[in-house]
């Protein structure tokens, strides 16, 4: 019998604060019959910090109907051998498994990680394909795509992210080569990167128009290091390079992220206590409606990036908020779609 790598558990740089959290008194939930499929979460095991089943069930339990949810990469459970491309397949593995756990019905009526998102290297070209079609094995069916955090600033105070991406990787042709073959595949791409790359997703769409495309986190505004204390200069530079993003048929947005330790409102975290549902429609609201004017509401869809978004904000705070700004929007049914969304 040989022995495996050993892994060294990551550390969480922000975890959430729980007694923090409680100080916000509980507020009635809004619309609690109304499903919602949750696209983006992730589940981790750190050092410092887990957040697996259990946790996610506890924030999905807290009122609001979360019907399904969707696992999104986050380096969670690669393999520990075997070739380095294929390592990353793991986490499908990982999250098809908790998937399989939900389904039984034995932890409730949320079916959790009913589609996994998961990493392949990009700039493997037309490589990526064997890759790709491993993860496909591995999630039974609920294996929807791939996420490459592209994240990268000049700026050594903003955190490149974890995929350590070069600049300019979204014009490389590998890489694009690469996010073809998911489109041949019928899967879809998470764009992750920060708001002075929008202008780079949209020439990656252009020049991928097969591939559908998911912008995460309204585009991901940045409120530190140079941008800190330029939320103005900042929304309008965002605004116009999201505009023209929009003209993209092939990208919709997720709309949620902007609690993070990184973005405009970082200030949340540095109150006595939470945010509430309004104080976070209000903040936010700006942003969310620009997204929703420039893709359209059948393009547009809210996400909750727990737990991430947990060190500024619980989860029921969060989807009222996020009624709060569908406040007096119709139901619109899509023919492809199971659940309605606001309009």
């Amino acid at each position: 019998m040989t022995g495996g790598t050993t892994v060294e558990r990551q550390r969480r740089a922000y975890v959430p604060n729980d007694a923090w959290l409680a100080k916000r008194p509980k507020e009635p939930i809004l619309e609690p019959d109304l499903p919602i499929v949750d696209p983006h979460h992730h589940l981790w095991d750190h050092a410092n910090h887990r957040y697996l089943l259990d946790e996610l069930l506890a924030d999905t339990g807290t009122g609001h109907n979360i019907t399904h949810t969707v696992y999104i990469d986050c380096r969670s459970m690669y393999r520990a051998d075997g070739p380095a491309e294929m390592r990353p397949v793991g986490e499908t593995e990982f999250a098809n498994g908790v998937a399989a756990m939900s389904a039984s019905g034995l932890y409730g009526p949320t079916r959790a990680c009913a589609g996994i998102i998961s990493y392949v290297d990009m700039n493997l070209g037309t490589r990526a394909r064997a890759v790709l079609e491993a993860h496909i094995e591995a999630g039974n069916g609920r294996f929807r795509g791939i996420r490459h955090a592209g994240g990268w600033d000049a700026s050594p105070d903003v955190r490149n992210s974890h995929t350590h991406p070069p600049q300019g990787m979204y014009g490389q042709a590998d890489y694009r080569a690469g996010v073809a073959e998911v489109g041949q595949l019928g899967l879809t791409y998470e764009a992750w990167q920060y708001h002075p790359q929008v202008k780079e997703v949209t020439a990656l769409a252009r020049a991928v128009p097969g591939t559908t495309m998911i912008l995460n986190h309204c585009g991901g505004p940045l409120g530190i290091g140079p941008y800190a204390g330029k939320t103005d200069a900042v929304f309008a530079a965002w605004k116009a390079d999201m505009t023209e993003l929009a003209k993209c048929p092939n990208v919709v947005v997720k709309l949620g992220g902007l609690g993070m330790d990184i973005g405009p409102f970082v200030e949340h975290m540095q109150r006595p206590g939470p945010p509430s549902s309004q104080d976070i429609a209000d903040a936010w609201g700006p942003w969310i409606e620009t997204c929703i004017d420039a893709f359209g509401a059948d393009r547009c869809m809210f996400e909750s990036n727990f737990p991430v978004d947990k060190i500024s904000n619980g989860y029921a705070t969060l989807w009222n908020a996020f009624k709060l700004m569908a406040k007096g929007a119709t139901d619109l049914v899509l023919p492809d779609r199971a659940l309605p969304v606001r309009s």
